[in-house]
């Protein structure tokens, strides 16, 4: 059904789920000294996201390298916003952007990182090199999660983890993989619905 006789759109909207956001204070105690321990929060938010119907198996977070604090935190909301940006990358870099108040995550001299349960996919690739990050830490990088899950990632650059070296964006990967995968499995198991799948464009 078009909706080209609504009036042109002049602003959107998108929210984390009333579930995280509940959990937001409890999180910001957590700690999240260790790669391992920020993983294992990113893959505990992932699973619970797809199972809530807010989106694809996928959440992020955006600490302060050195102490652990928690910035910001972000899963996928494809869904339940309409909006085929609000990846949890993008969510989790925006709303740090918003609280902090400024485009610049690297202003000042700020170590921030981004921590993610899989290689960004193509659009999140972008806006993580783009958003002033100083690290990536990623649950891992390879075919098991568009098999699993039937995503399409996108065309990413081969060599994408020297792109982000060469402009000061130090990459970690292998950080609770074998979590990271068994969140996907699950979710490719269940009937949850699949946007931008695998071959649709071609289909």
């Amino acid at each position: 059904m078009s909706r080209l006789d609504a009036p042109l759109a002049t602003g959107f909207h998108a929210e984390l789920p009333p579930w995280l956001v509940a959990d937001l204070d409890s999180l910001a105690d957590r700690p999240l000294g260790t790669p391992e321990e920020r993983m294992d929060l990113v893959n505990e938010l992932a699973d619970r996201n797809w199972r809530a119907g807010n989106g694809g198996p996928f959440a992020a977070i955006v600490v302060d390298a050195a102490s652990g604090a928690l910035v910001s935190a972000g899963v996928n909301v494809v869904l339940s916003s309409g909006l085929s940006s609000c990846h949890a990358e993008v969510t989790a870099l925006t709303l740090a952007q918003a609280r902090l108040g400024r485009w610049d995550l690297g202003a000042g001299g700020a170590d921030l990182e981004l921590v993610v349960n899989w290689r960004p996919c193509v659009m999140c690739y972008g806006a993580t090199m783009w958003s002033g990050v100083r690290r990536l830490t990623i649950a891992g990088d390879g075919p098991e999660c568009e098999e699993l899950t039937g995503f399409d990632e996108g065309p990413m650059h081969p060599d994408w983890v020297a792109e982000f070296e060469r402009r000061g964006i130090r990459v970690v990967q292998d950080v609770r993989r074998d979590e990271a995968i068994a969140v996907f499995r699950e979710y490719g198991a269940s009937d949850a619905v699949v946007y931008n799948a695998r071959g649709a464009s071609e289909a």
